[in-house]
């Protein structure tokens, strides 16, 4: 039997694009053949898959699962919004919601998860979904949070059905209040957190980089003015108080009631309840975020066709 060598598996990659081990198992099952194990490879709908790669996955569906005192969220990537309407597709994604629970949101972790609904890994699953479908496919992220003692809520915005849509949001309450009450008001403070899109929890968790960094722009504006050097450092001031106000969530306007922080809510929330509550956590999957989108641009399109 011929010895199956790093250089052939690296060969078969690059060739193919299909993953390290199932290049390793193709030449195996093939001994060695480098031609057999490509066919070995697109029989499987490994090839094809892993050539459809390359292609940019910027669409697709978020879901959260809440169980208890945790909850997950997950992003799962298409290259259209089309097959984010499959119900293949969205039953993967959901599945991916609960798996992120059992293995805290690790992403190796879930695509070793064997699925009972097919018998492979979750991995396997989508690489499957990917031929069949004939799009790129990636499960991108995922999160779990909990507390030991209180609530995860959540709430998902443009649901395509129940906890799945394009924003997933989770909101993490300490507290030993009524359980009931606590869901409601950490849904409410999810629905604002997907509407306001805040960047930290509260001030204490700010990059300290990051308000340095206003800070010089802010300074360099103010003296600008020509005001003298005490009046400044006031400006300077009120301009970080500002930028808190606008990326803390503790510190931003409520959306439901703007004449009030949303730290001011939660401690509402507490005196009515009669108990301590601590926004412990939050954590808000927008679809697509940061990812590089294709710009469809059909007008120059079918202007470049008419010149043909």
């Amino acid at each position: 039997m011929t010895d199956i060598t790093a250089a052939m598996v690296k060969e078969l990659r690059e060739s193919t694009g299909a993953g390290m081990l199932d290049c390793k198992k193709a030449l195996t099952e093939t001994n060695g053949d480098m031609e057999q194990a490509v066919d070995w490879l697109r029989k499987k709908g490994l090839a094809s898959a892993a050539k459809k790669a390359s292609r940019i996955a910027a669409e697709g569906l978020v879901a959260v699962a809440v169980d208890g005192n945790k909850g997950a969220v997950v992003e799962v990537n298409s290259e259209t919004d089309f097959v984010a309407k499959n119900d293949l597709f969205q039953e993967y994604v959901e599945d991916a919601a609960q798996v992120a629970l059992m293995y805290k949101g690790e992403i190796c972790d879930m695509k070793t998860f064997q699925c009972p609904k097919v018998h492979k890994s979750f991995e396997e699953r989508l690489t499957d979904m990917i031929a069949k479908i004939g799009e790129n496919m990636n499960l991108r992220r995922a999160k779990m949070i909990e507390v030991s003692n209180g609530v995860v809520a959540s709430y998902v915005h443009n649901a395509a059905k129940p906890n799945v849509g394009k924003i997933g949001v989770l909101v993490a309450l300490e507290s030993n209040g009524d359980k009931a009450k606590l869901a409601e008001l950490g849904k409410h403070i999810a629905m604002h957190i997907a509407a306001s899109a805040p960047q930290f929890l509260n001030i204490a968790s700010v990059d300290p980089a990051a308000v340095e960094h206003e800070k010089a722009i802010f300074s360099e504006q103010a003296k600008a003015s020509g005001k003298p050097a005490n009046i400044i450092e006031k400006m300077v001031e009120g301009r970080v108080k500002k930028y808190y106000d606008e990326v803390v969530l503790e510190e931003q306007a409520y959306i439901m009631d703007p004449d009030k922080k949303v730290k001011d809510v939660i401690a509402d929330a507490a005196k009515e309840l009669g108990a301590d509550i601590k926004l412990k956590e939050y954590v808000c999957f927008r679809l697509g975020e940061g990812l590089q989108k294709k710009e469809e641009d059909f007008a120059a399109e079918v202007a470049a066709q008419l010149k043909k």
